[in-house]
């Protein structure tokens, strides 16, 4: 793997994994805040109830100690609440019920203003945190009295760290999923990267070895030209080898120019209305000479009249492209064969060739950027660019071309174009 990709991955897996911790805190704070506000409301709820109770033990109580002759039961001192303790004072603060209560229990009463309520947090001596709740109200008989209900504060604490423990277990879970989810996701959204990396990588490799050898035979005959004395005859010789060789050199870097303004979205198609029939009739005019020259028949087929919206420089390079290859890969006495067809809905342009044939295991990679399969290396020239930039110019206008072809049987390229 690429050091530079892998750091990457590992650089935004942390990044991944950054953001959810600094969402998740967010998250879990602001959570943390609201329960316990509501915990803290709960507990303060329950000791109203717990204050309302008591009054109204208190007043069943007078009302018992008025109407009865003899001992009752006293309502205040059976009134039993779970995890709260009751105090019942009178008005000026001394206990009734129990009959006796702490000096702070009492202080916290004298806070409390007839009529009002008060609610508050005590440290009691010993170190215990209690939250106490206090009313004062009057019994039926109109004396003044006070309920007080409290409760340990360590109930809402454990409850608390209750909550955060069971929140920080999750937190961690999803943290190690998100942390394997987000590396997941990284390897999937970096693998067209790495791809187009090596693609790179490859391609600027092959360039450079397409380019060397023209340029180490244009330095090779200079060398051998400067060192030899002027011949005329030599001399012509060697400058028409130098423009073949700069010819080959301008090609490759045409093409390369080609494929790079396409990558980069420079080279938009025109669209306008065109004629496949009258294309391929001037791309056939265009490789006739070379066809002759090679010894290799070029025939024209069936010519229906094919209208297509596309460019029409790019479509006559596309078919001079396939035309150029069906000559060089046909040997000398064979034949290469153009038709053009309109077939449900689809107009193609059929080129089929008796030359060697492409093996099963290069035809997925003909159109691959300087990829020569075993056949295109033998005796033939071309740096493996033409079928890329064709490629191009085909997904361009929307068309598909389907290679067919088996090794001693000749090869029949197709390029369907969508109708109008």
């Amino acid at each position: 793997m690429n050091p530079a990709l892998a750091r990457l991955r590992l650089r935004l897996t942390l990044w991944y994994g950054g953001v959810f911790t600094l969402i998740l805190a967010l998250l879990g704070g602001g959570i943390f805040l609201a329960v316990r506000h509501q915990l803290a409301r709960q507990l303060d709820a329950s000791l109203r109830t717990a204050t309302a109770a008591l009054q109204r033990a208190a007043r069943i109580r007078e009302v018992e100690r008025a109407r009865a002759t003899g001992p009752v039961v006293d309502a205040v001192t059976e009134l039993h609440i779970p995890d709260r303790e009751l105090y019942l004072l009178d008005g000026d603060g001394v206990p009734v019920a129990p009959p006796v209560a702490p000096d702070w229990i009492r202080a916290a009463a004298r806070r409390v203003t007839s009529g009002n309520a008060a609610t508050l947090d005590v440290n009691v001596p010993g170190g215990r945190e209690v939250r106490l709740h206090a009313e004062r109200f009057s019994g039926g008989s109109g004396t003044s009295y006070l309920a007080v209900a409290l409760a340990d504060r360590v109930e809402l604490e454990d409850r608390y760290a209750s909550l955060i423990e069971v929140f920080v277990a999750a937190a961690l879970v999803a943290l190690l999923l998100v942390a394997g989810g987000g590396y997941v996701l990284v390897r999937q959204s970096t693998a067209p990267v790495e791809r187009s990396m090596e693609q790179m990588r490859r391609f600027m490799a092959d360039a450079a070895h397409e380019l060397r050898t023209p340029v180490t035979l244009l330095r090779t005959r200079a060398d051998v030209a400067l060192g030899q004395e002027r011949a005329a005859e030599r001399d012509a010789e060697t400058l028409r080898a130098v423009g073949r060789e700069a010819e080959r050199i301008g090609a490759i870097v045409g093409d390369l120019l080609t494929l790079a303004r396409a990558d980069a979205g420079e080279r938009p198609a025109a669209r306008e209305t065109l004629y496949l029939d009258d294309q391929a009739a001037d791309a056939v005019e265009s490789i006739r000479a070379l066809a002759q020259r090679a010894g290799v028949a070029l025939e024209v087929g069936a010519f229906e009249e094919a209208p297509v919206t596309g460019d029409p420089v790019l479509v006559r390079r596309l078919l001079l492209i396939l035309l150029e290859n069906a000559v060089k890969f046909t040997p000398p006495g064979g034949h290469v064969r153009l038709d053009v067809a309109v077939r449900d809905g689809q107009r193609a342009v059929v080129i089929s060739d008796t030359g060697p044939g492409i093996a099963p295991a290069d035809l997925p990679h003909v159109f691959e950027r300087f990829y020569r399969g075993e056949s295109a290396r033998q005796g033939t020239e071309g740096a493996g660019l033409g079928l890329a930039i064709a490629r191009w110019i085909a997904d361009l206008h929307d068309a598909r071309i389907d290679i067919q072809s088996s090794p001693g049987d000749g090869t029949r390229v197709a390029v369907s174009f969508p109708s109008l």
